[in-house]
C-alpha cells in the first residue's frame, strides 16, 4: 500500500475500534443489563454519552461503505507471474 492510502488504513483502524467498544457495551448491555458508556458519563441523556454513539454509527457506516467500495468498485486483477529467460529457454 502506498503512501496515498494510508489513510484509508487509518480510517479503518480508527472505526474498527469504535465498533469494538460499542459492540462490548452492547455485550454488558445484553448479559448484564449494565450500559459502560452511560455509567461512565452520567446516563443516557449526557451529551457525553450521545457523542459515544454517533460515533458508533459513524463509525459502522464508514465501516460498511468501505466494504462496499472495495467489494463493488475495485478491480482484483491477478498478476501473472514475470517469465525470466531461463524458465522461457528450457
Amino acid at each position: 500500500m502506498g503512501k496515498n492510502k494510508t489513510w484509508l488504513v487509518w480510517v479503518m483502524f480508527i472505526s474498527f475500534a469504535v465498533l469494538l467498544f460499542g459492540g462490548l457495551n452492547y455485550l454488558l448491555m445484553g448479559l448484564l443489563n449494565f450500559e459502560m458508556f452511560s455509567e461512565m458519563f452520567g446516563g443516557m441523556d449526557s451529551i457525553a454519552s450521545r457523542v459515544f454513539y454517533i460515533l458508533f454509527g459513524l463509525a459502522a457506516v464508514t465501516l460498511l461503505t468501505i466494504v462496499i467500495w472495495k467489494a463493488f468498485f475495485t478491480k482484483h486483477t491477478k498478476v501473472a507471474p514475470k517469465r525470466t529467460t531461463a524458465s522461457a529457454s528450457a
